[in-house]
């Protein structure tokens, strides 16, 4: 995958239907998303339970472009390597999942994956600066991890703002998970993101059977992201 700040719309299959998970990933790359995105939890560090490995594995085949596997668990090393053989292009850790998140960044690298790293609404950026040569994307969180649906937390938008000067030229993506639409994909845009996660905001009102509606809701994410995307892009 080659590196592009043009803005990219990651649907989250947590919003698809389950029972049609290949299919539904088919239909999303079909109508338009840029990257797959596989929201993991572990109802430990977070308050619900999704997939695991043996799910991306299944659905790998049904996908064209980018998986981005979004690890909500703790801990998250013994588990890189099973998402990385189930066909993970980017892994993503939490920097509050574990003591040593530089050896996690290392290790997901090590395992052939790009390395990702997510910051929940609480947690700020004095950490980062030192993992900048470890990372390929940073997951600003705007809301709190675990469940999909919630509303977006606008006190991110200095975060990511600052990210977005921190990161410089760096070939770093900035990625934002978390209560994206409409409304709110050009605030993100014009603070410096370039990966827009969305779950609802895309799979609402369509279907595997009609899937024109995912098209039609990333089509409107996207014009609305990159109305606002400054020069920084």
């Amino acid at each position: 995958m080659s590196f592009t700040r043009s803005i990219k719309i990651a649907p989250s299959i947590l919003s698809a239907d389950f029972a049609a998970f290949g299919a539904e990933c088919r239909a999303i790359e079909a109508q338009g998303a840029d990257w797959v995105h596989v929201d993991v939890m572990d109802g430990h560090f977070v308050p619900n339970i999704t997939f695991g490995p043996a799910t991306c594995a299944a659905i790998r085949p049904h996908i064209k472009g980018v998986m981005d596997v979004h690890l909500m668990i703790a801990p998250v090393d013994p588990y890189i390597e099973a998402f990385a053989a189930a066909g993970a292009d980017i892994i993503t850790a939490h920097l509050e999942a574990g003591p040593h998140i530089h050896r996690t960044l290392q290790a997901i690298r090590g395992a052939g994956a790009k390395a990702g790293l997510a910051l929940n609404p609480g947690t700020g950026i004095d950490s980062v600066a030192h993992l900048l040569d470890m990372v390929d994307l940073i997951c600003v969180m705007t809301v709190n991890p675990g469940f999909g649906g919630q509303k977006f937390i606008h006190s991110q938008l200095e975060k990511i703002r600052q990210l977005r000067a921190l990161i410089g030229d760096r070939s770093v993506h900035i990625e934002i998970d978390g209560g994206v639409t409409t409304e709110t994909a050009p605030l993100v845009a014009a603070a410096g993101a370039d990966v827009l996660v969305a779950g609802s905001a895309v799979f609402r009102g369509g279907s595997v059977a009609d899937p024109a509606p995912y098209g039609e809701n990333i089509r409107a994410i996207r014009a609305a992201a990159e109305a606002a995307q400054t020069s920084w892009a």
